[in-house]
């Protein structure tokens, strides 16, 4: 009887006992099913939001689904999933797995694949489930038909060991590997990252400060040392007055103004630089440049309006009295250059375009420009390069895999020739191709 009692437990059998716990395929697929579960939650719930909007999407009456409110998403970290510490402890507890399971499964089915003996007795060929006896044939005449099928050909005396395929026994270990390096780039990418959004106006330059979401690590990642300045925003429209597309020239500056990069940027086609990306993703209107009667041209900040669904909407005041007492505001939807123009009584008394001029309280407004401001998203993700790596290999790794490992024994005694085979798939192109080969000793 075996006794299994603590005081019998070495450091080795815990060991062990550890490794086979976490190389076991049903905790594997546990792991994966529920990494999926919450990267799908992850992508259906808003991440990085601020809190005003999760109270406003996510209230606690009526909550959705029953339970789901604001406070449950905050608690939980399902406003910001990747970054949580359940989250990343999922991905290091799959990544354990599965070194675990390439470790005491897959190198040893590989070393097992690498090492192989001869059969020197008949009745080893009993064993294997593709085996034939003819009393023709002999190693010279089967050498030249496995040397023609790529098989790697070892002989001994009279008997004969051939293989081909030890890639596909390579595959797994290479999926295994790819899997852990996209997952080391997921959680250094989680740890070291960061995103942040701007809304820059035409010709200003800022610095990276508006962070909403980044990891513990992100630091080294925010730049201090490098500035970016908007030379211009604009936008394309279509014949109908559509947004086609819209663009920012951007260049970045050092601390002293020094122009390190150049270029043009728009939805889908980002600016990169040293590791940070940025990204075309919104626009608006910042101000205008206008002037009363014979005054200095001035500018004026314009602010979006709260239109509950009407469309975007941008507006300013303009004063109309050298003491403010009195003033006209100025509307506008795009940046087509037509403004709204309306009186201090509200009435709508015209529209003017921008290098036109208009008469509004007694006054001539004239409208120089409209400026128009960038929305920018930056992100930094040091793990992306490790990821993609890892995906290239996985691709290459499950082709690998693929490939079918078959092996093929021949021993000659006397007058009687014994062959047989087996392989580790595709089983039926395999029986084709020793059933061909019989058919040619026989001949």
């Amino acid at each position: 009887m075996i006794d299994n009692s603590p005081s019998l437990l070495t450091p080795t059998s815990i060991v062990r006992r550890a490794l086979r716990a976490l190389a076991n395929l049903r905790l594997a697929i546990f792991l994966l099913l529920a990494i999926a579960l919450f990267s799908i939650s992850g992508t259906v719930i808003e991440q990085g939001q601020s809190l005003a909007f999760y109270q406003a999407n996510y209230p606690e009456d009526p909550a959705l689904f029953g339970f789901l409110t604001w406070k449950v998403l905050l608690v939980l970290g399902l406003d910001r999933v990747y970054r949580t510490w359940w989250f990343l402890s999922l991905l290091v507890l799959f990544g354990s797995s599965l070194t675990a399971c390439t470790f005491t499964r897959q190198f040893p089915a590989l070393k097992a694949a690498r090492r192989w003996k001869f059969y020197t007795k008949p009745r080893q060929f009993e064993k294997l489930a593709l085996s034939a006896e003819l009393d023709t044939g002999s190693l010279d005449s089967l050498n030249p038909l496995l040397e023609k099928k790529n098989y790697k050909i070892f002989r001994e005396g009279n008997a004969l060991y051939a293989r081909k395929g030890i890639a596909g026994r390579i595959g797994p270990i290479i999926v295994h590997a790819s899997m852990l390096l996209v997952l080391i780039g997921s959680i250094w990418g989680a740890l070291g990252g960061f995103l942040a959004q701007e809304i820059v106006p035409s010709g200003e330059a800022f610095k990276i400060s508006n962070i909403i979401n980044a990891g513990p690590l992100a630091t080294a990642q925010i730049p201090t040392d490098w500035g970016v300045k908007v030379n211009r925003f604009w936008i394309d429209y279509t014949p109908e007055g559509d947004i086609d597309q819209f663009y920012s020239d951007l260049s970045v500056i050092d601390d002293e103004g020094t122009e390190l990069d150049r270029q043009t940027i728009s939805v889908n086609h980002p600016l990169r630089y040293r590791g940070v990306t940025l990204y075309q993703t919104n626009w608006g209107i910042a101000g205008i440049v206008a002037q009363v009667n014979n005054s200095p041209m001035f500018r004026l900040p314009m602010a979006e309006l709260e239109t509950e669904g009407g469309g975007r909407f941008w507006g300013t005041w303009v004063p109309t009295k050298p003491d403010m007492s009195e003033g006209a505001s100025l509307l506008t939807k795009d940046l087509q250059g037509t403004l709204l123009v309306y009186d201090a009584k509200g009435n709508l008394s015209g529209a003017v375009r921008t290098g036109t001029t208009t008469e509004v309280n007694g006054i001539t407004l004239k409208v120089f420009d409209l400026i128009g401001s960038t929305g920018l998203q930056i992100k930094a993700d040091p793990g992306i390069p490790m990821v993609y790596g890892g995906f290239g290999l996985l691709m290459i790794g499950v082709v690998m895999s693929y490939l079918s490992h078959s092996q093929i024994w021949a021993l000659q005694v006397g007058d009687r020739f014994y062959v047989g085979g087996r392989t580790n798939r595709a089983q039926v192109a395999f029986e084709r191709e020793v059933i061909g080969f019989l058919d040619q000793l026989k001949g």
